[in-house]
């Protein structure tokens, strides 16, 4: 039987990874990515092969607006769902939650619906560890599946709406749905807003690397590739209605992050300057991922010194493509590619 991948935000920072990744390793025999390109969808980061490979279905949409979603599931009938559309950033949502309503709760349940309308085999919900809320710096405390959600951000609790209504639709529905949540991902096609690649960007431009507070802020980091690879195990192997959490046991605080950096650029500390802190900035996420590892068999394989390494060389050797966003060359893709279709 033939499978069809509809990966919402295919054209985003892990999205367009999850892509490469399927398409490299014939995952599927149809990957159909519907993004509506906002500021953060780059198709640049599918290239080359939205050019040259016919297994590859690009469709320009929002998920909030049902006829969008209709058309997609209508034409393309996907076996599988991989949800991974968002609005993500945490400081934007603190400026406007609005949108992270709109995209995160809205658009998800616009999914379910058409998911469910069309039988899709299974609907994961790729989401984030920030559903949980914080933990206590100098403590052992990890998130797992079985805490209860306690967001402190707009963004996250936008994401944790969104769980609750995938996990609605399995115990109401019996939606195939499981749900994933994951810890900070850095690696190549990362938006230079997100900590790792704007340290990266100012970095390699002598410019200022700000650090909010006292930079003591703990995240639990992942290689998106080792993401990508435990969302894929977690569909292939995880249970219906249930939750993954995918982390790596990698904590690392922001100032440790910032000053690898430095030294992986061959930069000294003079550019870090500490800036004022955002409003309910969470302490610790730290992850335990028992569970995935052993109802999966889904373990990372990047370890955190060659992950960053290799990162800053993509970067390094990226510099054009970190160029174009800043310019904002990079909107321009959509109508160069598909001007008059």
């Amino acid at each position: 039987m033939s499978t069809t991948w509809l990966v919402t935000g295919g054209a985003g920072f892990i999205g367009s990874n999850f892509v490469r990744l399927a398409l490299e390793e014939s995952r599927a025999d149809k990957v159909v990515v519907l993004d509506a390109l906002t500021y953060a969808g780059n198709l640049e980061n599918l290239l080359p092969y939205l050019e040259g490979d016919k297994r590859l279905v690009f469709v320009r949409g929002d998920i909030a607006k049902a006829p969008d979603v209709e058309a997609v599931f209508a034409e393309h009938a996907p076996t599988q769902v991989f949800h991974f559309a968002a609005e993500s950033h945490v400081d934007r949502s603190i400026d406007d939650p609005a949108p992270f309503v709109y995209t995160n709760v809205l658009g998800t349940q616009v999914l379910l619906n058409a998911a469910r309308r069309h039988a899709t085999k299974r609907f994961v919900m790729v989401s984030t560890d920030e559903v949980y809320g914080a933990l206590a710096l100098g403590t052992t405390d990890r998130f797992h599946e079985k805490l209860p959600y306690n967001p402190s951000s707009p963004y996250a609790a936008s994401k944790a709406s969104a769980d609750l209504l995938a996990k609605a639709m399995f115990h109401t529905y019996g939606m195939d749905v499981v749900i994933t949540n994951c810890s900070n991902n850095y690696g190549p096609y990362q938006f230079p807003e997100k900590l790792i690649p704007l340290m990266i960007m100012n970095a390699f431009a002598g410019e200022s690397l700000p650090v909010y507070g006292d930079g003591l802020y703990v995240r639990d980091w992942i290689h998106v590739e080792d993401h990508c690879r435990g969302v894929m195990a977690v569909a292939e192997r995880g249970r219906a209605g249930e939750t993954y959490c995918i982390g790596t046991e990698n904590e690392q605080p922001n100032i440790a992050i910032v000053r690898k950096i430095l030294e992986l650029t061959g930069r000294d500390e003079s550019l870090i300057r500490y800036v004022k802190d955002r409003p309910g900035h969470d302490r610790r996420y730290s992850i335990d991922p028992t569970k995935v590892k052993a109802e999966t068999g889904w373990s990372p394989q990047i370890a955190w010194e060659e992950g960053i390494r290799s990162t800053v060389e993509w970067y390094r050797s990226n510099a054009q493509w970190l160029q174009r966003i800043k310019s904002g060359e990079f909107r321009s893709y959509y109508d160069k590619m598909y001007a008059g279709r």
